[in-house]
């Protein structure tokens, strides 16, 4: 691929995807950005954890601070055979950028970088500072990656005013949808016990799947909350049910059940983790419940940074924003214990995770605009 001379995000997103960063490898993109952002003054700082390469860099020293926060790591490719073209050789074809990452979020990342020294370019005594969090660990078990820094920044008291992730959130064109809250995300692992026996004797036995059934009925059925102006109710889904030796005729000793709640900010985990040990104590059963807390929900009000990012999204493209907080969890649930308005915004989403993964070419350097734009409605306000 040749990116355009004008095009100094593309050739930037070019660069970063043809780094082969599978997730936890960083495969050198912190240090490619880090390259960028040292000649503008950002103090840069890495934070590894656990084989994970996480970098905080900043710029200033005093609030407020404006953080853009995303992920070098990339999902795997899927079969190689299946690309149009190798993964990690970007690829220009029919207006499209491909490769792995383009949209999951390289092109982000490069944006950040771009709208970032174009912003201190013409204003280098802004007030506030400039910072961004970076990890390698977004997109598999995220223990050692975005939440380590904050936890780091947590424990010496830094905390941030605003955040933009970047996020894929637009769905037809650039800038339709953005991101002010995520749901949390709730799983259970239920071993319901019961006695293993033959069918032709099932006094002799205990069915768990039959004693679970009715509560299972139950829980699949309850309206667990109503949701609120920026969430829907919280659901409650079955992923997985294991029971039996594959014998038609053994009764099974024990059933497992793998279930997930994702849930509104009306409710919390332990309102959700009572209310269904309530229910199958109620029904009688002798169970183990494991729980396990991926995300807690968090949500950000239409305040400056909503007002901010809809006015540079509007300037640079026309369009009018859409506030929502669907799909799955992000990192921005992390940096929510220190930042009182997150929000993400990023390229259209249709091809993340996929084969031949694309963004397109027309919206690179809007995109890196909106940004810059952010950074103006919000550090360049601060002097008014």
């Amino acid at each position: 691929m040749t990116p355009t001379p004008d095009s100094p995000t593309l050739a930037l997103a070019a660069e970063l995807i043809a780094l082969p960063s599978v997730t936890p490898e960083d495969a050198g993109c912190l240090d490619l950005i880090a390259a960028r952002l040292a000649p503008l003054g950002f103090r840069l700082e890495r934070i590894d954890s656990a084989g994970v390469s996480n970098l905080w860099a900043r710029r200033g020293e005093t609030r407020p601070v404006l953080c853009f926060a995303g992920h070098t790591d990339v999902v795997p490719t899927g079969p190689l055979e299946a690309w149009q073209s190798p993964p990690f050789a970007p690829a220009i074809r029919d207006g499209l950028l491909y490769g792995r990452g383009a949209a999951d979020m390289k092109t982000s990342l490069a944006a950040f970088v771009t709208a970032i020294e174009a912003f201190v370019a013409a204003h280098p005594d802004h007030t506030g500072s400039i910072a961004l969090l970076l990890t390698s660990d977004e997109e598999g078990v995220a223990t050692d990656g975005t939440v380590k820094v904050v936890e780091a920044l947590a424990a010496r008291g830094e905390r941030l005013d605003w955040c933009v992730v970047g996020e894929p959130t637009s769905v037809n064109a650039l800038g339709d949808m953005i991101k002010n809250g995520r749901r949390g995300s709730l799983s259970g692992t239920l071993r319901v016990k019961g006695v293993q026996g033959h069918v032709a004797y099932p006094h002799l036995a205990r069915n768990p799947v039959h004693q679970l059934a009715p509560a299972l009925a139950e829980l699949a059925a309850m309206r667990w909350d109503e949701g609120n102006e920026f969430f829907p109710p919280t659901t409650w889904q079955v992923s997985n049910i294991r029971a039996g030796t594959g014998a038609t005729n053994i009764i099974p000793g024990e059933c497992e059940v793998l279930f997930n709640f994702r849930f509104a900010s009306v409710s919390t985990a332990e309102s959700l983790q009572a209310r269904t040990h309530e229910v199958l104590d109620r029904h009688g059963l002798e169970y183990e419940l494991d729980w396990h807390l991926s995300g807690k929900p968090f949500i950000t009000g239409r305040g400056r940074l909503v007002a901010a990012l809809s006015e540079a999204i509007r300037a640079t493209t026309g369009v009018e924003t859409e506030l929502s907080t669907t799909g799955g969890t992000s990192d921005g649930r992390f940096i929510a214990d220190i930042c009182a308005e997150v929000v993400e915004c990023g390229p259209v989403n249709a091809s993340i995770h996929k084969v031949n993964e694309c963004v397109a070419v027309d919206a690179v350097e809007p995109l890196s605009a909106i940004y810059r734009r952010t950074l103006e409605n919000l550090l360049l306000a601060e002097t008014n």
